[in-house]
């Protein structure tokens, strides 16, 4: 089912509940001013629409439903489930969840509820169904929105008991669980399913969070997504059974380590997220984040939740600069976005969040910045209209991102602690954005066909079937990167014997002896054929070439000399292999020669440090230029007269763009004038 906008929804987060009624009518006027269109209600509002057990208290909320759709918005309306009434907490204390430490939580924070707590599961399933009940043939209510921001884990004993019930579903028998957790080590065998219990501190704890079994530790994290999935489930089918057409999310929180959002995106009508960078994010990896929520569906998303000026939660809370936020937003909707939502509309006057940033700031007026900024920016957006509502990017190259491989890779012990499964695909994801080469975010279960070029850094975990797909894209004429880490164990974290990298080593001619890890002091050299030099450090594989040809040595060590990357034919296409962590010139040297062998084009052909996005439709293509530098950056020669959609004007030779300057350009298909 398609779940096309009609607008571009502009707006976020409202809890007028926190506030007297003489409030609401002046918000409605602020909004206006600020060209908002849409509201996000009900988020945190269990406590107040169920104040006892068996008994619900609707007109508050009703009051405000009925005020924004006089007012034409459009209604996300959320099913209040993320933090329980501390009724339900006193009452049935096992509802609470238990930490890693095995410690077992009282009320308070959010993010409270046991998954697997049949009460709560009771309760919240029933309260989505009132909700749905009473407003889900609203015809404002344009999106549900059940609980929010899913995350973290519970140790309990009805998750351990809810474990062992998922592990009989998976391994049948004890024999088969035992040989994929490799028990012997450490004489660890199981005799009794009860025998089990959660990879916590109280049992094969180790340090830092790793346990003593990993494919323990790993069949756990695929347990709570798929607990806490089923929670969602359970709350979307409350919902459907009264409401059978409006499109239900939640909002994901970008590379949020422990739930699988491939295999969430499946339950969800449309993708939402919430995007917090901090004062040091690269845009780089804001706009992979993007790029990753638009992959889950191979769809537009919603943006869910960011702030106009300053979050309140990291460790320096940074204003946004004059433009940033408009920058900001114009990246989120280049990279697949058709929407623009604030946490917050209004500044709570309490509670751990008074500081995070808000449309109404605590000065309760429109002379700020903040809402300058927001209202200029509504302005641009409604002007702008449907045109680039559901336009597609399209890419060449495919990322593999993989939540099992994220969690295998960060969970085993050794060789490094600084590997770190993100960092290492963001560094590879750099150099696409710098040289403005679309990419798309791919599973390790996607549609390898569509791309000419897969790059898949740390690719640890190969599971069954990743070895033959990866193989037929390479024979049919596909390049593939992959690096060191890779192909080392199997889908429970045991290694694939014969050599790394296991199963990828026919395609990636070469077998790999050791790994020697070094510390961040330490580093060793690249030296390529052509004699040019690269420094590279972290992980380094001595390598021995079968039918690859090598592309750099090591300049450095006992194993100086020795192959550090390669490349193999295989079929009708190639494998390049990376057995190192090189610096980011080092990455691009390797990279650019895949580029040219497989004919990957950027979006534009001009050399530009402009980042430079396209979306397009039947008809046009929709040219995003945004200036992320220091340094004024001229348009590019080969878009000169285009129209830019924001001010009607074409796009002029002599103009510069200044920092956080946006442009957006149309480019009509098949047709050398653009204009309109």
């Amino acid at each position: 089912m398609e779940h096309k906008l009609k607008r571009i929804l502009y707006g976020g987060d409202y809890n007028p509940n926190q506030w007297p009624r003489e409030i609401w009518k002046q918000d409605m006027i602020f909004f206006k001013d600020a060209h908002i269109n849409t509201a996000t209600i009900n988020v945190f509002s269990w406590a107040k629409i169920q104040p006892e057990e068996n008994r619900y208290d609707f007109s508050e909320l009703d009051d405000i439903v009925d005020m924004l759709s006089r007012e034409g918005y459009d209604i996300i309306l959320a099913t209040s489930t993320a933090a329980m009434p501390a009724w339900l907490v006193k009452r049935y204390p096992e509802v609470a969840r238990t930490d890693y430490e095995g410690r077992h939580y009282r009320f308070g924070e959010r993010h409270n509820a046991c998954p697997n707590s049949l009460v709560f599961q009771k309760y919240a399933s029933k309260l989505a169904d009132e909700l749905a009940k009473r407003y889900g043939n609203r015809p404002n209510v344009t999106c549900w929105h059940i609980s929010n921001e899913y995350g973290g884990v519970c140790y309990c004993e009805n998750c351990a008991k809810a474990f062992r019930v998922w592990l009989k579903k998976k391994y049948q028998t004890l024999d088969r669980l035992n040989e994929a957790w490799n028990t012997e080590f450490w004489g660890h065998t199981f005799y009794d399913w009860d025998e089990i219990v959660p990879p916590n501190q109280l049992g094969d704890g180790l340090w830092g969070g790793n346990t003593a079994f990993a494919g323990m530790s790993i069949d756990y994290m695929r347990f709570n997504s798929d607990g806490m999935l089923d929670n969602f489930k359970m709350e979307k089918a409350a919902i459907r059974k009264h409401d059978r057409k409006t499109p239900i999310t939640t909002n994901l929180m970008g590379t949020y380590k422990e739930l699988d959002y491939f295999k969430w995106a499946k339950e969800m009508d449309v993708v939402s997220w919430d995007n917090y960078p901090s004062y040091n994010t690269p845009w780089s990896r804001v706009a992979m984040t993007h790029d990753l929520m638009r992959g889950l569906k191979n769809a537009p998303f919603i943006l869910m939740e960011q702030t106009p000026s300053q979050q309140n939660w990291q460790a320096y809370n940074s204003l946004k600069r004059p433009g940033q936020m408009r920058a900001q937003s114009y990246q989120t909707i280049a990279h697949g976005a058709d929407s623009i939502l604030f946490f917050q509309l209004r500044r709570s006057k309490g509670g751990c969040e008074k500081f995070h940033g808000a449309v109404i700031s605590h000065a309760q007026t429109e002379n700020t910045r903040v809402f300058r900024e927001v209202a200029e920016l509504g302005a641009e957006l409604e002007q702008l209209g449907t045109k680039t509502i559901g336009s597609v990017n399209q890419a060449e190259v495919g990322m593999i991102f993989d939540w099992e491989n994220f969690w295998a890779v960060e969970y085993t012990s050794g060789p490094s602690v600084n590997l770190k499964y993100v960092d290492q695909i963001s560094r590879y994801y750099q150099y696409f954005y710098d040289k403005n080469i679309g990419v798309d975010m791919v599973s390790v279960e996607g549609d390898f066909s569509k791309y000419k070029m897969l790059v898949a850094p740390v690719l640890y975990m190969i599971k069954d079937g990743v070895k033959e797909r990866l193989e037929q894209f390479v024979k049919n004429g596909g390049v593939l990167v992959t690096t060191m880490m890779s192909g080392i164990v199997d889908q429970s974290d045991n290694v694939h014997l014969g050599g790394y990298p296991g199963p990828l080593r026919e395609m990636a001619g070469v077998w790999v002896e050791e790994i020697d890890a070094l510390a961040p002091t330490q580093s060793n050299r690249l030296v390529f054929n052509d004699g040019s030099e690269s420094s590279c450090g972290m992980l380094c594989d001595v390598i021995h070439p079968e039918t690859a040809e090598v592309i750099a040595n090591y300049g450095e060590d006992f194993y100086q000399g020795t192959p550090a990357v390669t490349r193999n034919a295989f079929g009708s296409g190639c494998v390049y292999y990376i057995g190192t962590v090189p610096e980011n010139a080092g990455i691009g040297k390797v990279l650019d020669l895949a580029v040219q062998e497989r004919g990957v084009h950027s979006v534009i052909e001009e050399e530009t440090k402009l980042e430079v996005t396209v979306r397009s439709t039947e008809d046009a293509d929709y040219i995003f230029l945004i200036n992320f530098t220091d340094e004024q950056q001229k348009v590019p020669e080969s878009l000169i007269g285009l129209t830019d959609l924001l001010t009607g004007d074409a796009a002029d030779s002599t103009e510069c763009m200044k920092k956080y300057d946006v442009k957006l350009l149309k480019k009509e298909r098949n047709s050398e004038n653009a204009n309109e």
